[in-house]
This record gives C-alpha cells, sequence and structure tokens, in this order.
C-alpha cells in the first residue's frame, strides 16, 4: 500500500474497514490524549483523521512532512490550526451537513422537555409526590419563536424539523445578507441579533467559535432576551459565558437551558451550575448518534482516500 492514514479518535467499523481496504491505516481511538505518541506515529503518514480532542497544531504538524490531509469527524475546526495547515499545502475536511439531523433532534427535544420540565416532573413523582397540578400548566412549543443563532447546514435542518412541529423561526446569521431564506414551502426571515433575542421563546446557537463569535453570549447579549426564554448551545463552548449563564438561571432571567458544549472539554468542574432547575447538561453529544458516526465516518473515509488516490 502507498499511503497510509493515522486515525486518533474513534471511526465507525465500517468506514474503518474501508479505508483498511485501500490504505496502510494506524487506528488508536484513545491516541489524542497522548501528544507524544502522537508526533511519533505521525512521521510517515499521508492522512490524518481526527475529531475535536486532537489538537492538530504546529508542534504535530511540524513531525508531520508527509501530511496531505486532515479528515475531520465533525464540522467545528478549533481544534485544527487551520493557516499552519494552508502554510503546508495539507488539505483540511470538515464533515458539514453530516450531523445536521442529530443536532436539530437534540435541539427540539431539547425544547421540548424544558418546556414541559421533565426533569423536575420526573424527580418528583420519584418522591411519591405526584405534582400534576404543578406541571399541568407548562407551555406547548407550537406557535412560539425559535430564533436560530448561525444558519447554515445544521441551522437549516434545524428549521425544518421545528417548522413541522409549528414553531415559528427567524434567524441570525452575520454572513448571510437578505430579509430571508426561502426554505422550500415556508421561509425564514433574517434579523439583526438584538431583534432576534427579543423576539425569540427559544436560541439556538449554531456558530462557529471565531475571534468575533468568542464570548458572543455573554452577560449583555444574555439580557436581551426575552424574559423567560430558553437558551441551548450545541455549538461551542467559547461562544458562552457560562457562569454569566448560571446567574440568569437562579434569577429565573432566562427559564431553562441545555448546554452540549463547554468552555473546556472535558467538562471537569460545573460547579456553577449547581442546583439550578430546568438545565440540561450533556458531554458533546448532540451531534453524535449511532446513525450521524456512520454518516460522518464514512463521509470523511470516503473524502481523504478520494484525496489522497488523486494526490
Amino acid at each position: 500500500m502507498s499511503t497510509s492514514i493515522l486515525i486518533s479518535e474513534f471511526i465507525s467499523p465500517q468506514a474503518l474497514q474501508f479505508l483498511r481496504e485501500k490504505h496502510e491505516v494506524i487506528y488508536d481511538p484513545e491516541l489524542y490524549k497522548d501528544p507524544l505518541k502522537i508526533k511519533e506515529s505521525i512521521q510517515h503518514v499521508q492522512g490524518l483523521i481526527v475529531r475535536n480532542l486532537t489538537q492538530v497544531n504546529e508542534d504535530i504538524l511540524s513531525a508531520a512532512p508527509h501530511l496531505k490531509v486532515v479528515g475531520r469527524l465533525g464540522v467545528g475546526l478549533e481544534n485544527i490550526q487551520l493557516p499552519a495547515c494552508a502554510q503546508r499545502n495539507i488539505k483540511v475536511i470538515p464533515a458539514t451537513g453530516a450531523n445536521a439531523q442529530s443536532v436539530a433532534e437534540y435541539v427540539i427535544g431539547s425544547v421540548i422537555a424544558l418546556s414541559r420540565r421533565f426533569e423536575q416532573a420526573t424527580q418528583l413523582t420519584l418522591e411519591g409526590k405526584w405534582p400534576r397540578s404543578t406541571f399541568s400548566g407548562q407551555a406547548e412549543c407550537a406557535g412560539k419563536y425559535l430564533g436560530i443563532i448561525g444558519f447554515g447546514s445544521i441551522g437549516k435542518v434545524l428549521a425544518k424539523n421545528a417548522n413541522g412541529l409549528g414553531l415559528r423561526c427567524i434567524a441570525y446569521d452575520p454572513f448571510l445578507s437578505g430579509s430571508e431564506v426561502a426554505m422550500g414551502d415556508f421561509s425564514v426571515p433574517l434579523m439583526p441579533l438584538q431583534d432576534l433575542l427579543g423576539k425569540s421563546d427559544y436560541v439556538s446557537l449554531h456558530l462557529p467559535l471565531l475571534p468575533e463569535t468568542k464570548n458572543l453570549f455573554n452577560a449583555a447579549t444574555l439580557d436581551l432576551m426575552k424574559e423567560g426564554a430558553i437558551l441551548i448551545n450545541t455549538a461551542r463552548g467559547g461562544i458562552l459565558d457560562e457562569n454569566a449563564l448560571a446567574e440568569r438561571l437562579r434569577s429565573g432571567r432566562i427559564g431553562g437551558a441545555a448546554i452540549d458544549v463547554f468552555s473546556a472539554e472535558p467538562a471537569k468542574d460545573l460547579s456553577h451550575f449547581s442546583n439550578i432547575e430546568n438545565l440540561i447538561l450533556t458531554p458533546h453529544i448532540a451531534g453524535v448518534t449511532a446513525e450521524s458516526n456512520e454518516r460522518v465516518s464514512q463521509l470523511i473515509a470516503n473524502e481523504v482516500s478520494h484525496f489522497l488516490e488523486k494526490n
């Protein structure tokens, strides 16, 4: 075999087998934990496949003189130093769109669970309190406004799912122009961030982490949200000030939140979220399901293999 590929985080068995039939593959799903071992393993490979925990930085790239392509099993590229890759003429391929349905379902599920306060109802029911009257006045999501912050591939799939449930979708995206985005049988209005926040009953974040978006949802931005609105972040932790959010959840200024991404991952200390009701915290799983993992894995396996065969 003339080309070799290093895979430092988990990939589906089917995609792994596909790659092994065409290339020499070094596969260690725990390799991301050991940068020194990555540097040893990457010296002779032409392709590298990672998720979000492998840091593809100058130090790693300097140990990879033959590297031609980096495949990202996901869409965020914060762990990959793009200028350093470009300087070395290394192609970077994200799995754009392949996990969009999984993220959209996570957001919709969170909207319903937080609106109906299922977590608190579960706990009280387990305690034998039968709190039917307490939770019988919760709101339906149909007819409410869902503000989608970042209207790329995931935001569009979310809008299609949400529209089917009767949610009224509006969007903010600093990279889009115009007054609306046509979605086939419906359209999504585009509006300034402040206007969207004041109107939305639910706000879902789908922006990349860039210098312009870092800490975008700080205390001042959170205070622009509609009283009692619900916030969902499946984008990147650095976009949101977690402590400011925790304060507003405790006061009731924000009615609930689902947070799947954190400023530091793996998250070790989330004590600022302790004893807060109507809060869902998950370990960066919104886009990771059995189906999406297979789509993401096969897409990147195909793209990386094709690139190496042509180059």
